[in-house]
């Protein structure tokens, strides 16, 4: 009789398995980037363990815009390409690196900070995190596409916009209807 046999209660093996990281994730959106996570929400293995990874795949020119993760600090291994990455710093300061093909890269805990891939091919990451599900916050859509929606003289004033640009945005940013 070997281990598993023996081993009682014998838990169901894809809790603790997830195969969609294996594969670049499909580009549809207007900046060119898409991000696969593999946290407590397709591994509830993870519940309670700390840990989490992510694929994030980018087009020629692909943006994966700024955005914090408030429960997690990221590092990021360079699979493919060459990505201009960075994150502000609480002093407003911009830490930023080009990086390229087995390449690391680290964003601490709840700081904005953003990729792109600057050249003519196509990049992706592998992303892990210290948090099974370490939520992400896009600025822009935080602030644009919220519901209810942020008052528009308070977008207006933080931007030193008229509230047409803010319509504009609001409008690029809005999820599209299918």
């Amino acid at each position: 009789m070997d281990f598993h046999a023996r081993t009682k209660p014998m838990l169901p093996k894809l809790i603790f398995f997830f195969s969609g990281l294996a594969n670049p994730g499909v580009i549809n959106n207007s900046v060119g980037s898409v991000a696969t996570g593999a946290n407590v929400e397709k591994i509830p293995g993870l519940n309670t363990l700390g840990v989490s990874l992510a694929r994030i795949d980018y087009a020629p020119g692909g943006l994966n815009p700024p955005h914090t993760h408030p429960r997690a600090t990221e590092i990021i291994f360079v699979l493919d390409g060459e990505l201009d990455v960075g994150f502000i710093t609480t002093s407003n300061k911009l830490v930023s690196k080009s990086v390229k093909k087995g390449d690391v890269f680290v964003f601490p805990r709840g700081l904005v900070h953003f990729q792109k891939n600057n050249g003519d091919k196509s990049a992706s990451v592998i992303a892990g995190f210290n948090s099974q599900l370490p939520g992400t916050q896009s600025i822009a859509a935080t602030l644009f596409t919220s519901t209810p929606a942020v008052p528009d003289n308070v977008l207006t004033k933080t931007f030193q916009i008229g509230t047409k640009e803010v319509d504009k945005i609001k409008n690029k940013l809005a999820p599209k209807k299918t």
